[in-house]
């Protein structure tokens, strides 16, 4: 059973998305230089279908649901997207550690994912030299690189 630490809204993680990104625990990687090591231990609250509703509700500006870790058990992580696109009618994400996407997931219950380990010779997705990639998903399951978007400036100017 998967399960989650917390959640917040983003802006950066999914380009032109209001993302919730919820943490799932139980983190498989033991990445050098991890910003949440704590994600790797078996803590937090179930991440049901139900747990998705309520968040959803709560949070009714968002675009799109980010799946943050879940490695441990790809099928749930993709059983959950699923379930946002189907019933939430949001937009998917997944955000995986795996050097590559998982062999028998279906990526069409994604809408985004993001595969790579954090490298710290390689810096992090808005690094030029990064070793991960995050990817569009058609509805054929079609895979288009999109990570230079996340390197690219926010259309709005800072505002003092």
């Amino acid at each position: 059973m998967l399960k989650f630490y917390n959640f917040d809204i983003v802006f950066q993680e999914i380009p032109d998305e209001t993302t919730l990104a919820v943490n799932i625990t139980g983190c498989p990687f033991r990445c050098e230089g991890c910003h949440s090591p704590h994600l790797r231990e078996d803590i937090g609250e179930p991440l049901t279908e139900e747990a998705l509703l309520t968040l959803s509700t709560r949070y009714a500006g968002v675009t799109c649901i980010a799946l943050m870790g879940g490695d441990a058990d790809p099928a749930a992580v993709a059983a959950l997207a699923a379930y946002v696109r189907r019933e939430l009618k949001l937009k998917s994400a997944w955000y995986s550690g795996a050097e590559a996407i998982p062999v028998g997931i279906d990526r069409t219950a994604f809408d985004y994912i993001k595969v790579g380990p954090y490298r710290a010779e390689f810096g992090s997705l808005k690094d030029p030299g990064t070793n991960q990639r995050l990817y569009a998903v058609g509805r054929d399951g079609a895979l288009t690189d999109i990570t230079r978007r996340i390197r690219q400036k926010a259309p709005f100017p800072d505002i003092d």
